[in-house]
């Protein structure tokens, strides 16, 4: 029995040796890593949480890192790692106010050379005004988008008082023609902003006309025009079929503070429209203006569904104006859509866009009289601020300066 238990604790000696073994390694390991750890000079803060500092590659000292466990205290400035850090919210800009505007169009006009003041008193100022002149006239007029009507009406009276006066000099024609000309745009037409409360519900104003006239971007400029009157308005996005549309108008809104009521890209446009009216009846707001798609005006179906929006906008409030947004540089085109849209939507307005870089500025006359309403606001630029309140005598004066 006795070699037996001799083998018992050999084994039993060398099992010993073994675990003393792999203590020493595991120690000697430790040692390693705490030395090798970057900052570490020795061992003998290890578990104080106490920091040491590193080499700079400049030969100077850099921050230090703590070393051990962490202990409570304020989060550390500065962005999270995997969070994204919050967009700054957008300066809430001051529009300008829009009484003045119309001013612009003077210098813009004469620099545009326009057809529809320059070339008449060039032909009245002639020494001679025979029937000739009268057919130069003419095709100015027409040229410059008045329509077959008008020209001939403001053709009949000039005639008749260039012969019953006897005009002769250059500022007895200008005279004679800045009347005649105003009586053709109508100088004592009602074009103010239906855009007042009423019976507690916001005034509501729905902006239609086809693609490319600058629809979206008028209800933009016609936000900036309100809150400049200090006007709580509320925009709704109904331009659906178009994602570009509603965050180019969700922009306008934030950059004066507006909210923007939008909807899923495609859905009913007419329910977005019912929201936004709602949403703005529910904040006290003054106004509401609402977007609608750039219709194509010979598709039936797109303009019923227009008559749609404006039906169940009604359910909510009733729509205060129609603004139909016309092209300056269409002409006649122009007077294609205004028909239609009016047969739609009764429109109670007209904006007049790029008026400052036509020669077609007589369509102001020419639509004014296709559908009765009149011109209530025109765009005379691509700022932000430059959509104006419509002035005929402004815009009169414009035409015909030197």
């Amino acid at each position: 029995m006795l070699p037996v238990d001799y083998l018992v604790i050999a084994l039993a000696l060398i099992a010993l040796v073994l675990a003393v073994g792999f203590l020493v390694a595991g120690f000697r390991r430790r040692g390693t890593d705490v030395a090798e750890r970057p900052g570490r000079t020795d061992d003998s803060s290890a578990g104080t949480g106490t920091a040491t500092a590193e080499e700079s590659p400049e030969g100077g000292v850099a921050a230090a890192e703590p070393t051990g466990p962490p202990t409570a205290g304020p989060a550390p400035a500065g962005p999270t790692p995997g969070v994204a850090e919050p967009e700054p919210a957008p300066a809430v800009e001051r529009p300008e106010p829009a009484r003045g505007r119309m001013v612009r169009l003077r210098s813009r006009l004469a620099r545009s050379k326009s057809a529809f003041g320059q070339s008449l008193l060039t032909l009245l100022s002639r020494d001679r005004v025979d029937e000739e002149t009268w057919e130069e006239i003419e095709e100015a007029l027409l040229t410059a988008d008045v329509g077959v009507a008008p020209t001939q009406e403001l053709i009949e009276r000039l005639r008749t008082r260039v012969r019953v006066e006897n005009t002769a000099s250059a500022e007895e024609v200008r005279a004679i023609l800045r009347e005649e000309l105003l009586t053709l745009v109508g100088p004592d037409t009602d074009r103010s902003l239906n855009v007042a409360r009423h019976e507690g519900l916001p005034a509501v104003v729905l902006v239609v006309g086809v693609n490319g006239t600058g629809k979206t971007t008028t209800v933009g400029k016609l936000a900036r025009v309100l809150v400049a009157e200090d006007k709580d308005v509320v925009l709704g996005a109904a331009d659906t079929f178009r994602a570009a549309a509603v965050d180019q108008l969700a922009t306008w809104g934030d950059r004066v503070g507006v909210p923007t009521i939008r909807g899923a890209e495609g859905s009913d446009p007419a329910s977005v429209a019912f929201e936004a009216v709602k949403s703005g009846a529910e904040a006290e707001a003054d106004v509401v203006i609402v977007d609608t798609a750039g219709r194509l005006h010979t598709k039936t179906g797109l303009m019923d569904e227009l008559g749609k929006v404006k039906r169940v906008i009604e359910k909510q409030a009733p729509v205060s104006e129609v603004l139909l947004v016309i092209d300056a540089t269409t002409g006649q085109n122009g007077l294609t859509q205004a028909r239609v849209f009016a047969e739609v939507v009764d429109v109670t307005g007209i904006v007049l866009t790029k008026l400052d870089s036509t020669a077609k500025g007589g369509i102001i006359i020419a639509v004014q009289r296709e559908l009765g309403v009149p011109v209530k606001l025109v765009g005379l630029g691509e700022g932000a601020d430059d959509l104006a309140p419509f002035d005929p005598e402004a815009f009169v004066d414009a035409l015909l300066a030197d």
